[in-house]
């Protein structure tokens, strides 16, 4: 049985995009003042968030114009897959542990192949 979706926060990839990105959130506050602002922690956080703001905002449209919430969700993959980067940066640059980084890695690994899944099969 399909569950309906009412609003963006009933798709569980958004709650597990939102979960990360808190934790995520906290992590990053953690690392040098100087990647704050403009800096890796600040990217890291815009990302993250960016894959909820993508999801909310392409949802909201999708009323009107279903095309444009797929779109949207495109873009949010592509946040995933840049959060994946930037953590590799992080933990490179010592401001991550190895074992903290493959773990968000993989988290976001999962959110992308969630969000390919929802990108694929909505309608």
């Amino acid at each position: 049985m399909k569950q309906h979706i009412k609003c963006v926060e009933d798709l569980e990839v958004f709650a597990k995009a939102y979960r990360a990105s808190l934790e995520l959130h906290e992590l990053s506050l953690e690392w040098p003042q100087h990647e704050q602002y403009n800096g890796i922690a600040d990217q890291v956080r815009r990302a993250s968030k960016g894959i909820c703001a993508n999801l909310a905002e392409g949802f909201g449209k999708q009323a009107y114009s279903k095309p444009e919430f797929k779109r949207y969700i495109a873009m949010a993959i592509g946040s995933a897959d840049e959060i994946r980067v930037w953590l590799s940066y992080a933990k490179d640059l010592q401001y991550i542990a190895q074992e903290d980084a493959e773990t968000y890695r993989s988290k976001y690994q999962t959110i992308a192949k969630m969000l390919s899944g929802l990108h694929r099969h909505w309608s």
